[in-house]
């Protein structure tokens, strides 16, 4: 999550005698047809990632026969994540060679990686011919079956036979989820018949350096989820992103599955702005102003990138599958494509006027999007540069001139950013001493202060965090509850603990002119002050609010092969409030307010309906009865959402639709000023203040 890092870690050369000689596999049992080949640098290069993968990880996990079944097994999932093509006698005939991966790698032996991905090539255009000939043999949606979407668990199916039975269903569920969008059912059938096509070609063209990409980014993402390799292309392609980070729609996207994925909105760009995208989204189609939507499922990501670009100020649209629904219906967004200012991702204040029975209470509020630094400025020695802790301090000084009574820092959806950044936005908040800790794989610690002793802001003080705050925001939020500096409200943060650094392949190949790509590799890993780390358990709030998602669905502990949470020794530091005395009395009083606030028991009602829709992942295939599920459905999350608007003063809604593009209640925040207003009373009372420890207000 760490977009910006300025702590780096040099990856020094290595010398390391390579493993004896290991007889390659027998390639009787696999297909003797002919299959694309290695690349000529592939096998050197290989060799490279495996040495430095066993020296300079974080984890010092050992290639060895246990990595190896790991590393084939994750292969698979990466090839067939739905377990659409491969029968078990595939993967049965791939096992058996389970435990000789680890000495191939070592030997820059990949040709059993390249047969398996040459098996799912032909696997692909058989279902793609079988698709055909379903769709052209017509569709039948009167049956009573159901089809569950969570396929990724699912056994892999016996035979050819059971592949046929489930590809039936799965081209009845992509025919119904287009015809219930209100497409028409001829268009359908024939972009169906291309869909199909599409992915069958798209493995087709697959060369040599996207099956070794595919292949070592197998063996990286065993070590963690953030180790990955990129090849020499996708490494071009990651400069070209870095450069024009700040234009186009402002969306990191993926490839999962067959479909393009919306990863992370870039804060105020185009399609943050829209409020009608959102992370996990799906991209099935993309049309350049008035021309056709071209539908892009099964297409490379860099071709869908590029069909995605264009000049400043034209449109795009965007054919979207909803994420967190596996029925919904698709629609379409149209974008302006446009540069990203940073104006637009900046810091931003408001205050809130909170009514208690002694008169009126002024809470700030201070949204930060992401940990932010304009490098560029500030390396060509701008003395204005733009910073989250030079914004935030602007605003500090604008907030204590509307004479403010508590301050509430809100870093919901905060994916971090600059790592300097966090630590000196804490500063802010304190008067100097550690921020966090940085170990790095050689087992050294680094501690990083807060050095310049002033502090701009000395009040009541609260930090909001969800699910999807992470890294940088963990850093932050996680100092200033060890200091008991801040009450921290939400719910645990992502669980990013983790430091990557990006190696460059060529400078250790024998060939000068061979290009090798980039190796991006965790080395480091994040501790607070208290030893702690933040990897996997991220920060725990004070005062947990209700979500909209599971904790199993978003955040490091969901992700395959997290490192481990663990500790170190502490840093001295000292408190510099007893907050912690207080969080009991102030869960107390949030609990008994809550208990009668209609817009909060309503707003927890929307939350229990969205996530019993996102968990409900089997559906019909028969028309009438999806059509009259997804229309209850969409009814009833109208209701509830409509519900929450109404009694929050805001217009009820017409449609579903309309949800994805309207600014929803801010519920949660109004919730944390009031929470806030309860620490600044006790505060303001001498003898209350005393009797719980707590500094007292000026």
């Amino acid at each position: 999550m760490l977009k910006t890092i300025t702590y780096r870690l040099a990856v020094s050369a290595m010398t390391l005698a390579l493993f004896l000689g290991v007889p390659a596999i027998s390639a009787d049992s696999l297909d003797n047809n002919e299959y694309v080949q290695p690349g000529a640098n592939h096998a050197e290069t290989a060799q490279l990632i495996a040495r430095l993968l066993a020296h300079q990880h974080f984890r010092h996990q050992p290639i060895d026969d246990e990595l190896s079944e790991k590393v084939l097994d994750t292969y698979l999932d990466a090839l067939d994540p739905d377990r659409y093509y491969f029968t078990q006698d595939d993967v049965e005939e791939f096992q058996a060679h389970r435990h000789e991966l680890d000495d191939m790698l070592m030997e820059g032996d990949l040709e059993l990686a390249y047969r398996i991905y040459d098996r799912l090539k032909r696997r692909t255009v058989e279902r793609a011919d079988f698709a055909r000939h379903v769709i052209d043999g017509g569709l039948d949606f009167d049956s009573d079956k159901t089809m569950d979407l969570n396929r990724r668990d699912q056994d892999w199916v016996a035979d050819a036979d059971a592949l046929d039975r489930l590809w039936r269903k799965r081209i009845k569920n992509d025919a119904l989820t287009m015809l219930l969008g209100d497409e028409d059912e001829e268009q359908t059938m024939e972009l169906l018949r291309n869909r199909y096509d599409n992915v069958a070609e798209n493995m087709k063209r697959s060369d040599a350096e996207d099956i070794f990409e595919t292949f070592m980014g197998a063996w990286s993402r065993t070590f963690d989820p953030h180790t990955s390799y990129l090849s020499p292309r996708n490494s071009e392609e990651f400069d070209i992103q870095m450069q024009l980070s700040l234009e186009g729609i402002g969306a990191m996207l993926r490839t999962h599955r067959d479909f393009t994925e919306i990863v992370e909105l870039v804060p105020g760009g185009p399609a943050d702005q829209s409020g009608e995208l959102s992370p996990g989204d799906r991209i099935i189609g993309v049309a350049e102003e008035d021309e056709d939507m071209v539908d892009v499922v099964g297409w490379r990501l860099r071709d869908v990138v590029d069909r995605i670009r264009g000049p400043k100020e034209s449109e795009v649209r965007l054919r979207i599958l909803p994420g967190g629904d596996s029925d919904a219906a698709p629609r379409t967004v149209t974008l302006e494509r446009n540069e990203i200012a940073l104006e637009e991702q900046a810091a931003q204040k408001e205050v809130r006027e909170i009514e208690r029975e002694d008169g009126t209470h002024r809470i700030g509020v201070i949204k930060i999007p992401a940990f932010y630094t304009d490098f560029a400025a500030a390396q060509a020695g701008d003395d204005d540069y733009r910073s989250t802790t030079r914004d935030v301090r602007r605003l500090l000084d604008e907030l204590e001139d509307e004479n403010i009574d508590g301050l509430v820092i809100d870093l919901r959806g905060n994916s971090g950013g600059s790592l300097q950044e966090a630590v000196d936005m804490t500063g802010l908040f304190m008067n100097g001493g550690p921020v966090v800790q940085i170990r790095r794989s050689d087992g050294q610690t680094e501690v990083m202060d807060d050095v310049d002793g002033e502090t701009a802001y000395d009040g009541p003080l609260a930090v909001m965090v969800d699910r999807q705050s992470a890294s940088a925001s963990e850093i932050f939020a996680g100092a200033l509850q060890d200091y008991e500096r801040a009450i921290i409200l939400g719910e645990r943060t992502f669980g990013k603990g983790t430091v990557q650094t990006m190696v460059d392949l060529d400078r250790f190949s024998n060939d000068p002119t061979a290009e090798t790509g980039r190796l991006k590799m965790t080395i480091a890993k994040f501790y607070r002050v208290t030893g702690s780390s933040t990897q996997k358990r991220g920060v725990e709030p004070d005062i947990y609010f209700p979500s909209a998602v599971g904790e199993d669905d978003i955040g490091e502990s969901a992700a395959d092969n997290p490192l481990p949470w663990d500790e170190i020794d502490p840093v001295d530091f000292r408190p510099i409030d007893n907050l912690s005395n207080v969080v009991p009395l102030l869960q107390e009083r949030h609990e008994e307010r809550v208990a009668d606030d209609n817009a909060f028991q309503a707003m927890i009602d929307e939350f229990r309906h969205m996530r019993e829709t996102r968990e409900t992942t089997e559906v019909s295939l028969n028309r009438d009865k999806r059509e009259q599920e997804r229309e209850e459905r969409n009814a009833a999350r109208l209701r509830k959402a409509n519900e929450h608007r109404t009694i929050q003063g805001l217009e009820p809604l017409e449609s579903v639709d309309e949800l994805e593009r309207e600014d929803g209640p801010n519920t949660l925040l109004d919730a944390s000023t009031q929470i806030l207003t309860d620490l600044l009373l006790l505060r303001e009372e001498p003898r209350t203040a005393q009797r719980w420890g707590l500094r007292e207000a000026d």
